[in-house]
């Protein structure tokens, strides 16, 4: 999965994954489970974007799940308002989402580091007061239903395995559309951007610029996610945008690792169902997460997905014999992995 090597070795894990994924609902799923896996799938469409944003330019966001909300609440409220339904509030949705990240991410270009990640936590808290006071039309602290129906091809889809089928081909869309920003000149832009900013201005790079395409890149996904989330549940409400579901969006991309490919995938699915596996009410669940995080930053920075990685890669060395000295440098490298 390095650049030396096919860049399809990088994406073909994935697909693997995600149509091993598709096939799920064959072993019979409890309606439950089906319903996790598709709030699961919701969450990883967004953690791609987010994943772009903080994997490849290394800017970490706590707002993120209030572009989540942007697109979520362009669903509800053309439904309410103009009968327009699911396949045009994507495209609408994901735009509008994409248009408040680039705003989000203005104060990038002379703020960074924590200073900056307190300021997109306040964007998610200032959008969750806005939708909390904003009448009728946002439907203020109680949220707006959302009763149009997606349709398919011309039928409607109201239970969970057709949806769940829905959500698992956004995904798939998302990891291909990950991966070929990864591969793209931009994406190689964006990681000089994150490993040396004043080296990449140096040479010619309009880093503000790319800063903020970075932003915009990320708010699409989250637009997209919000839209499928809004359809799912048919009830949406200020307090799913707010300050802890950023910090959950954060929290799995950085367990799952942001710098690899198959990092969102993991970091989703091992978040959403960690408490039903272990039968954890709210707030064990948030003890279990943060516990988990202190793990992943002092055990395994790079995220889970790295680590693993790194422990086959100095297995397989040491069974064939390559001195330790290789085989500890390249394991140190697993952000070459993603890209």
């Amino acid at each position: 999965m390095k650049n030396n090597s096919s860049p399809l070795l990088s994406l073909l894990p994935v697909l693997l994954v995600i149509g091993l994924l598709a096939l799920l609902p064959a072993l019979g799923l409890t309606n439950r489970t089906l319903s996790l896996a598709i709030s699961a799938g919701i969450n990883i469409v967004a953690l791609y974007g987010l994943a772009v944003l903080f994997g490849q330019t290394g800017i970490l966001s706590m707002g993120h799940a209030a572009l989540v909300g942007i697109g979520a609440y362009v669903a509800a409220i053309l439904a309410r308002d103009a009968g327009i339904g699911f396949w045009v509030a994507l495209p609408l949705g994901s735009v509008l989402a994409a248009v408040a990240a680039a705003v989000v991410g203005i104060p990038s270009l002379r703020v960074s580091g924590h200073h900056f990640v307190i300021m997109t936590f306040a964007f998610g808290q200032l959008l969750s007061i806005v939708l909390t006071n904003g009448g009728d039309f946002t439907g203020a602290a109680t949220g707006l239903d959302l009763q149009l129906p997606v349709t398919l091809f011309g039928h409607r889809v109201d239970d969970l395995l057709p949806y769940y089928l829905i959500v698992v081909a956004f995904v798939a869309v998302s990891a291909v559309a990950s991966w070929a920003i990864i591969h793209s000149s931009y994406g190689r832009t964006l990681r000089a951007i994150r490993e040396n900013e004043k080296l990449a201005a140096s040479l010619g790079i309009n880093v503000g610029r790319h800063k903020i395409g970075a932003f915009m890149v990320s708010g699409l996904f989250a637009g997209v996610s919000g839209v499928l989330l809004a359809y799912f549940y048919r009830h949406i409400s200020p307090g799913q945008f707010a300050a802890f579901p950023s910090i959950y969006l954060a929290l799995m991309v950085m367990i799952g690792g942001a710098r690899l490919l198959l990092g969102p995938l993991a970091g989703g699915i091992l978040v959403s169902f960690l408490p039903e596996m272990l039968n954890l009410d709210p707030v064990e669940s948030r003890i279990v997460y943060g516990v988990c995080l202190i793990a992943v930053i002092l055990l395994l920075p790079n995220g889970l997905i790295a680590g693993v990685l790194q422990g086959l890669q100095t297995v397989s060395r040491k069974l064939s014999g390559v001195p330790a000295g290789r085989a500890s440098t390249e394991a140190r490298n697993p952000s070459r992995a993603g890209q």
